[in-house]
């Protein structure tokens, strides 16, 4: 009798092993189009990503670079490197040449092809990754200081 449970107990213990390494592999695979990166234009200049990757691209929208309509052109910088960006679509109310946004997408052709577009909400922020990666080129001086 003894030896039936120990058995039994093994055997539920292999079960729910199963069932976790089962529902770890779900998540991973549901997840795998849902992760984007964030890059800065300089990370791009280093090391370009792979054709078809879905990431973030920020920095600022460099001055004199947006060409108006449809689609929109513009460039983002992080006053060392840039990147060209195309989008269709409308642009939110804040977005401006010399500030800051995050753009969502995938290079196509040598070209930023964004999804979305993510601008400041007012004139003190800056995106937290715009910023630090701003900061780590000695770039970003926060307001005030």
């Amino acid at each position: 009798m003894a030896g039936l449970k120990k058995k039994r107990r093994i055997q539920f213990v292999l079960a729910a092993a199963v069932v976790m390494v089962a529902g770890v592999a779900l998540m991973g695979y549901a997840f795998r189009d849902g992760i984007e990166f964030f890059r800065s234009p300089s990370q791009i200049a280093e090391e370009l990503p792979q054709d078809g990757e879905r990431f973030r691209l920020g920095g600022l929208v460099k001055e004199g670079s947006w060409q108006r309509g449809v689609p929109h052109q513009f460039v983002i910088t992080d006053l060392e490197a840039e990147f060209p960006v195309v989008y269709e679509g409308l642009l939110p109310d804040l977005f401006s040449e010399g500030t800051g946004t995050i753009v969502t997408g995938e290079i196509q052709s040598g070209v930023f092809q964004a999804t979305e577009v993510l601008a400041k909400h007012d004139e003190q922020y800056m995106p937290k990754e715009v910023a630090d990666a701003l900061k780590e080129q000695g770039v970003y001086k926060p307001e005030g200081s």
